[in-house]
């Protein structure tokens, strides 16, 4: 999904991910963003690379690269791991992915072509991955910052918990 068309756009703060939408939509207007931006900057979108785009834009959830290489084994791609992490690093420069460090694996990004600081709600049970924007300049992490002389360039938020489609099936 792309950022001029989600909640958040629109001032409504529900992360990117766990709100109902058209899916098949979702994904086909995330491709063509992406093709149109590779092609506005001169960068190649490889069939490998779209492929690996488009399998984690249908999966709105984080997968490992050797999930990813077992389904672009199961699309006819190539099966050694190279092919998958030299696509993932592709996408993770230009934007179009984020890695989520606690599950060492990638979500596609919800606002490709913005610079932004993700914040990663992650469900504990159905491993659904919803990104938000965060400030971390203008709250407590910002102030200690600015104490310290340090300048924040970049940050990666993770929270771990039970996403809306998993509330009831959650322990009390």
């Amino acid at each position: 999904m792309t950022s001029d068309e989600g909640p958040e756009a629109k001032g409504d703060p529900t992360p990117l991910g766990f709100e109902r939408h058209d899916h098949d939509q979702c994904v086909a207007q995330a491709l063509s963003a992406a093709e149109s931006r590779c092609a506005q900057q001169g960068l190649r979108l490889t069939p490998v690379r779209r492929k690996v785009l488009e399998l984690l834009l249908q999966e709105h959830r984080a997968l490992g690269a050797y999930a990813i290489l077992d389904l672009l084994r199961d699309a006819g791609f190539g099966s050694q791991p190279p092919v998958a992490y030299r696509a993932l690093e592709f996408l993770s420069e230009h934007g179009f992915v984020h890695k989520i460090e606690r599950l060492n694996a990638f979500v596609a990004c919800a606002h490709p072509g913005e610079h932004h600081s993700p914040a990663f709600m992650i469900c504990r049970l159905c491993d659904a991955v919803a990104e938000a924007q965060s400030a971390p300049a203008k709250g407590a992490l910002g102030d200690a910052a600015r104490a310290a002389g340090f300048q924040i360039e970049k940050t990666v938020v993770e929270a771990e918990g039970v996403c809306p489609g998993c509330s009831d099936k959650a322990p009390a």
